[in-house]
């Protein structure tokens, strides 16, 4: 191959403007034991990616499986039932009382009892105290 057009393709080469092909020819070139000396330099970059196109990869490449997720809509049901449930629950039951509220609460009504038996002697006290001023209006009646 002539010395001006291997020069033209390693510059466009190293620009990125070559096809493969032409990296082909390149490839051969720099392969031969008679190189330019002044592009010797380039032999090894060549014949080291001529040894790199013709290696494989053997392993076998693991990817993360998806988790599955088909049976979870059962635990967001489950999950508002509860949750249902519970707010019935605290909304539904009746309030229980402790012994002291309860003791409370007799001891209220026992003084409600007391007062209204108290306020009914006050009403027949205070009528009677109505027939007391008809007397001492009387009196005044005729004292005058």
């Amino acid at each position: 191959m002539e010395l001006t057009k291997v020069e033209q393709l390693v510059s466009a080469y190293f620009e990125g403007n070559t096809t493969l092909q032409e990296e082909a020819l390149l490839r051969t070139y720099f392969s031969e034991d008679e190189v330019a000396p002044h592009l010797a330099s380039y032999k090894p970059l060549f014949n080291a990616m001529a040894i790199a196109q013709d290696e494989t990869f053997n392993k076998e490449l693991l990817f993360p499986q998806p988790q599955k997720t088909k049976n979870r809509w059962w635990i967001g049901i489950a999950a508002s039932a509860l949750v249902a449930v519970g707010v019935a629950g605290f909304f539904m039951q009746q309030p229980t009382l402790t012994a002291e509220e309860k003791e409370a609460i007799a001891a209220f009504e026992k003084t409600k009892e007391a007062f209204q038996l108290l306020s009914s002697n006050f009403n027949e006290g205070a009528q009677e105290l109505a027939y007391i001023g008809k007397f001492a209006e009387t009196k005044d009646k005729i004292l005058k």
